[in-house]
């Protein structure tokens, strides 16, 4: 008989920014409001995982995914950690609520590993040991974009997402300002966030290529289906999937339509068996893949780098959202090396407990 879950814990913390990630239309971010999920079992193990709610784009709050784990707990306390089918099917039991079930998947795993002895890295680490980070650029007064990229770069990032989309002039001067600072050494690629139409995306797409992006990320709005696959055919700039590809259900539908060239997975909305799922899926159908942030701290960053490590991912994964933030809860920085992390490295890296106290939201400390 294997350990049973005894606690389902929700932890809310905040992490202030270096400054304020802009994206899309309106959106913004000014710091790192996230979960900590733990799930206790029998025999002492823990495992954990960070939850990043999105209001904008999921739905979700701290608020609401602590409510989540509370509605789930009744049903996964007292269930044994090896049953991994009873679990699945507890956390599909409800739908949407993509980082609370994300997260919940992840914890699940780690408390598996732990009470077996073993950790996420003897589980999971893929034979990419190490792989090209890339950093999200938001959106933002161009000396300040400048600015940020320059720091990136000194920091060992060599791939930089740039967010674009409110001022077309803008952000093109934007590509060509940081194609002519860093040349061939930094790749670039842009990320609409579904703010174009269906009559300026293929001049702006070209305009893009032109000036050396490598792929744009979801450059129409995903309710556009015939639209984004016409888009698609025109083969101006590789398109990746990133919201029109929240489930395993909807990468189905994308592939039935052919509208993406990759595929963006996040961890912190899938967890690791759905990604897992996913990796294969696009796999099989030849897409590239890349694994995504949702604006992670340090403890997401390491679950998304166990996935990007894994036989399939060919694109930069977004692993540096680290920098952005002013403090985190591990018990050293994460950092990058020429435009590489190694990811078999952060298997030394813990929530420190200090930390966690110092930054948490609620008032059971």
């Amino acid at each position: 008989m294997s350990a049973r879950i005894v606690r389902v814990e929700g932890i809310p913390y905040r992490l202030p920014l270096r400054g304020t990630l802009q994206w899309g239309k309106g959106s913004s971010l000014s710091a790192a409001e996230h979960v900590l999920v733990r799930v206790h079992l029998d025999d002492g193990s823990v495992g954990q995982a960070e939850a990043p709610p999105r209001p904008t784009i999921y739905g979700e709050t701290t608020a609401s995914v602590v409510a989540m784990l509370a509605y789930l707990s009744p049903a996964l306390v007292g269930v044994e950690i090896g049953d991994t089918a009873r679990l699945d099917a507890v956390r599909n039991s409800v739908v949407n609520n993509h980082t609370a079930r994300g997260a919940l998947d992840m914890a699940l795993h780690d408390a598996r590993a732990r009470a077996e002895n073993e950790s996420l890295f003897d589980r999971l680490l893929g034979p990419q040991t190490r792989v090209r980070p890339s950093f999200i650029l938001g959106i933002a007064p161009m000396a300040e974009m400048l600015s940020e990229a320059a720091a990136v770069v000194a920091a060992g990032v060599r791939v930089l997402k740039v967010k674009v989309g409110r001022q077309h002039e803008h952000d093109l001067k934007l590509i060509r300002e940081l194609r002519a600072e860093y040349g061939d050494a930094v790749q670039l690629y842009a990320d609409s966030n579904e703010t174009l139409t269906p009559d300026d995306a293929p001049a702006v797409l070209a305009a893009m290529q032109e000036a050396g992006l490598t792929y744009v990320e979801e450059p129409l709005p995903v309710r556009l289906l015939r639209q984004r696959a016409e888009l698609r055919q025109r083969g101006l700039l590789p398109i990746i999937g990133d919201d029109s590809c929240f489930t395993p259900a909807d990468l189905e539908r994308e592939l039935e339509f052919g509208t993406i060239d990759i595929l963006n997975i996040k961890t912190a909305r899938n967890g690791f068996t759905d990604s897992l799922s996913m990796l294969q899926r696009a796999r099989a159908a030849g897409l590239g893949v890349m694994i995504g942030s949702q604006a992670s701290s340090g403890l997401g960053t390491i679950h998304a780098a166990l996935m990007a490590s894994q036989a399939g991912v060919t694109e930069p994964s977004e692993l540096s959202f680290v920098l952005k933030l002013q403090e985190d809860l591990l018990t050293a920085p994460i950092t990058f090396d020429d435009g590489w992390l190694d990811v078999a490295a952060l298997h030394a890296l813990e929530v420190d407990e200090v930390r966690l106290k110092l930054y948490r939201l609620d008032h059971n400390n």
